[in-house]
Parts: C-alpha cells; structure tokens; sequence
C-alpha cells in the first residue's frame, strides 16, 4: 500500500480528518483522536504505518517480521508497519479500520452524537 492509497482508504472513514504535521507524517483521526498515522521516518523506503491495535492483535502483530511496536505509542497497543510487504494490503485496511473503531467507540457520547457516529 502506498502513502496516497492509505490516505485514500482512511479518508473514507466516517467523520474521518486528516492533519499533517510531525515533519510531514499524515495522521488520521476521529473526533480529534488519532487511529492511524502514515511517515517515512527511519531507515528503508517508502512509507511506514502505524496504527491502534486491541490487545491480542498487538501481541500477534509485534512477533511479525516488518512489524514493530510504534515509536512513542506501544505503550497504548499500537504497531508500525516497518516493511512494505510485512502485511497485505487487504489486512492493513481491515486492521486500519479496527483501529478506527476502537478510536471511535471511545469518543464521548457527546462527540458521537455530535459527529452521528452510531457504533
């Protein structure tokens, strides 16, 4: 998946918002909460993602090969994708819009009502 499918993908989201700011990286978020995050900081090429994971998926995830826990956020579950073909492009949407869920579910139910987010 390229940086602009991702971008593509995560815009699709309801009530999704987009800001690009940490030297460049896309962030992602739902009533002002981040989901996923999309950068080409570090070492290799191409664009690197990282996003919210539950529990479990954060414990399968880190043990892949090209997938690490995210700088400055595994502390809260979640994962960079380091390697271009660490996970397909079918998994990395459905995970990406796991972590949209999670994010969302989370918001208060002023912001869910305010955004008409009914999850």
């Amino acid at each position: 998946m390229t940086r602009a499918e991702f971008d593509k993908f995560c815009r699709a989201l309801p009530m999704a918002t987009n800001v690009v700011q940490w030297g460049g990286a896309s962030v992602w978020k739902v009533g002002g909460k981040i989901f996923a995050v999309a950068n080409n900081w570090g070492p290799g090429e191409g664009a690197k993602f990282s996003f919210k994971c539950s529990d479990m998926s954060y414990d399968l995830l880190r043990q892949q090969k090209g997938i690490v826990p995210a700088p400055y956020l595994a502390r809260a579950k979640w994962v960079q994708v380091d390697a271009v073909k660490a996970l397909r492009d079918k998994d990395l949407k459905a995970y990406i819009e796991t972590a949209y869920r999670l994010v969302a579910k989370k918001l208060t139910k002023a912001v869910k009502k305010e955004l008409g987010l009914d999850l």
